[in-house]
């Protein structure tokens, strides 16, 4: 290695230590690589991944991931759909964040820690989230809220509500209800949803380019949303969806007709993550995409 690498090396293991000084693990040289394993190491496993360009390791204890393995799958996913995010926002010069389904703004900080400094303007139909969601944003003037959802039409609608992250304007499904106590005790509250056609003028006002990533979170409405969008989808560069492969609210649109009709809109697929998983059956419940206007990419 030349002497960047050995500085590169050194940095990674003091990161790296002090990050896990508490936790019993310890930072050891392997070949000439700085690698993390653990103090017993009968247990875990330490992988290189991505060979010399990635430079990563993976580890975990084995144990925990074979009493849990679908939360393997789900934290590879985050980092790996992270990643991919911010490849996409630079590879189509994206400069707005239309985040739809914000919650209280997981997504949007999420973007901020990664290094996204554009606009993001997300919106929330429901109350309480909003309230947090407006929390979240007060201190970054490139982060607008707005207290309403998007859907086909403009108008008021009622809204099956509870604490977290799966308030949906679609009502649970008996599977649903199985599924997550929480769909058992929802509550109803009007709200208001706008065609994001109407909204993108605003949305984009002071922009130069105004090249629009979507990224929709609305627990089955997210179709509705890109109707509604109507020629506005145009400015469109990339969109990321949930798609549902076992329906947990009545009337859902599933897996195999959302990729048709994203097609159909003009995107293709750049990668599909696990979201949820029915630990009884061994299936998963909905995938997150990410999909791009091919056209529209620079690459890196």
């Amino acid at each position: 290695m030349d002497g960047r690498d050995h500085r590169t090396d050194r940095r990674l293991r003091a990161a790296v230590r002090r990050a896990l000084q508490r936790t019993g693990w310890d930072v050891r040289g392997l070949g000439d690589r700085a690698w993390v394993v653990r103090h017993s190491t009968s247990r875990h496993r330490v992988v290189p991944i991505g060979g010399d360009a990635l430079r990563a390791t993976l580890v975990w204890d084995r144990r925990r991931v074979r009493a849990r393995p679908a939360r393997l799958q789900q934290r590879l996913a985050q980092v790996a759909q992270r990643e991919l995010v911010m490849w996409v926002l630079r590879a189509g010069e994206v400069d707005c964040v239309v985040d739809a389904g914000a919650n209280t703004g997981q997504f949007a900080q999420g973007l901020r820690r990664a290094g996204y400094r554009g606009r993001i303007v997300s919106f929330e139909p429901v109350r309480s989230a909003y309230d947090g969601l407006a929390a979240a944003a007060r201190d970054d003037d490139a982060w607008w809220v707005r207290h309403c959802g998007l859907g086909s039409s403009d108008g008021t609608a009622t809204i099956h509500a509870m604490r977290g992250t799966m308030s949906s304007l679609l009502p649970p499904s008996d599977f649903g209800r199985e599924w997550a106590a929480g769909l058992r005790n929802m509550t109803s509250e009007e709200v208001t949803i706008r065609r994001l056609d109407g909204l993108m003028p605003e949305i984009l006002d002071g922009l130069d380019a105004g090249r629009v990533y979507l990224k929709m979170d609305t627990q089955g409405y997210d179709l509705e949303v890109v109707q509604g969008a109507g020629e506005a989808l145009d400015r469109v560069v990339a969109l990321q969806a949930e798609l549902s492969c076992v329906p947990i609210y009545d009337g859902m649109t599933r897996l195999p007709e959302q990729w048709v009709a994203l097609e159909a809109a003009g995107f293709e697929s750049a990668g599909v993550f696990p979201v949820s998983f029915d630990h009884e059956t061994v299936r998963a419940i909905e995938y997150d995409v990410v999909m791009v206007r091919a056209r529209e990419m620079r690459g890196l």
